[in-house]
């Protein structure tokens, strides 16, 4: 007499270990749906760019022109008010101002009169008072640069150049 094998046997197969593994055919569905997903991404993003308007700035009086001597600083928020920037002027008729945030950890950025710079405590990050380009330290990126005008002997804040 031939005996039926038990019926756990049928239901699981004797070689069940050999499903844990990951088949080629299987391999690549997931690689091709993966690369699909990420080119859609990356045309949504490339499509949100296309569509996406250049930021205004409004105008803002930021000072007189003969209300800072030479080395003389003015804080001031532009193009919000959550966003601080520094007024420095660096000539006789040179004013430069920048965003205050430092572009490593965002730290506020100080003006030293005896070395003609800008100084992030922080982190001993130097930035040039004249262009706000990095000097030293670990600042990865330049000061964004608030552009300025003069209008009837005011200096006004028109536009923020570089990244905010």
């Amino acid at each position: 007499m031939s005996e039926r094998p038990p019926l756990w046997r049928e239901e699981f197969s004797v070689r069940s270990g050999d499903e844990s593994y990951v088949s080629r055919r299987q391999l690549g569905k997931f690689l091709v749906l993966t690369s699909l997903g990420m080119f859609v991404g990356n045309l949504w993003i490339y499509a949100k760019t296309l569509f996406q308007k250049a930021p205004t700035f409004p105008e803002l009086a930021v000072a007189r022109v003969d209300e800072l001597p030479v080395g003389g600083v003015k804080l001031f928020r532009y193009p919000t008010d959550a966003d601080p920037c520094i007024l420095v002027r660096t000539g006789e008729s040179e004013w430069n101002a920048f965003s205050q945030k430092c572009t490593h950890l965002s730290c506020a950025v100080v003006y030293v009169r005896q070395n003609d710079r800008l100084e992030c405590p922080c982190h001993r990050g130097f930035f040039s008072a004249r262009d706000g380009s990095v000097l030293q330290g670990p600042p990865p990126r330049p000061l964004p640069r608030v552009l300025l005008a003069e209008r009837d002997g005011v200096l006004v804040a028109a536009g923020v150049s570089g990244e905010v």
